[in-house]
């Protein structure tokens, strides 16, 4: 049984939107030990409504190219790990966050292995042998292009978060001098 039913987080949620309280509040009103709960099902009704604070009954399982978009937009943009969430219609912010942190600390290969423990049995379809033939790759080779599409990968987010920051220094160049213009010409004035 979930910990919370949806009666419940419903209840708070309509509290929540007419005004009755804010999050730390309602959190401590009904028992919860973190607001983050409360904040979590807010945002969900507001960007998914009753569906996206049902529970699920299975896991969703993202792609590695999602996992890598979500990254390199959450690293480009100013958007925060929930915007990009909702961007890509991820109910939990958290994740963002964690593939971020396998992203930082082993690079592709950290998002894109898969989860749980390995299964100990095999399959019988991988015991029977193809005999048709296929274009055979060296597996030198496979790896060393799996290596080179994990680089550009790795240099296209680098580009693209190289470029935000050099677009927001430039508005900050901008502020800058127009500040700078702006107490020049009140000096001028004050003068006459």
């Amino acid at each position: 049984m979930a910990k919370y039913s949806f009666e419940l987080k419903m209840k708070i949620i309509k509290e929540y939107l007419s005004g009755e309280g804010g999050y730390k509040y309602l959190a401590d009103k009904y028992g919860i030990p973190n607001k983050w709960h409360v904040r979590q099902w807010v945002n969900a009704y507001q960007c998914w409504g009753e569906d996206g604070i049902l529970r699920k009954r299975k896991n969703t399982e993202y792609t590695v190219q999602m996992k890598l978009n979500a990254i390199e937009l959450y690293l480009s943009s100013e958007m925060s790990q929930r915007e990009v969430a909702n961007h890509f219609d991820i109910n939990n912010p958290s994740l963002v966050a964690r593939w971020l942190k396998e992203y930082r600390e082993s690079g592709i290969d950290g998002i894109s292995r898969p989860k749980g423990r390995p299964s100990l049995m095999t399959n019988n379809s991988e015991k029977k042998v193809d005999s048709t033939p296929k274009n055979i790759v060296d597996p030198v080779e496979s790896s060393q292009i799996k290596e080179l599409e994990k680089q550009v990968r790795l240099l296209q987010i680098e580009n693209a978060y190289l470029k935000e920051l050099r677009r927001l220094r430039k508005e900050e160049q901008l502020l800058v001098t127009k500040k700078s213009q702006e107490s020049s010409a009140t000096s001028e004035e004050n003068s006459n």
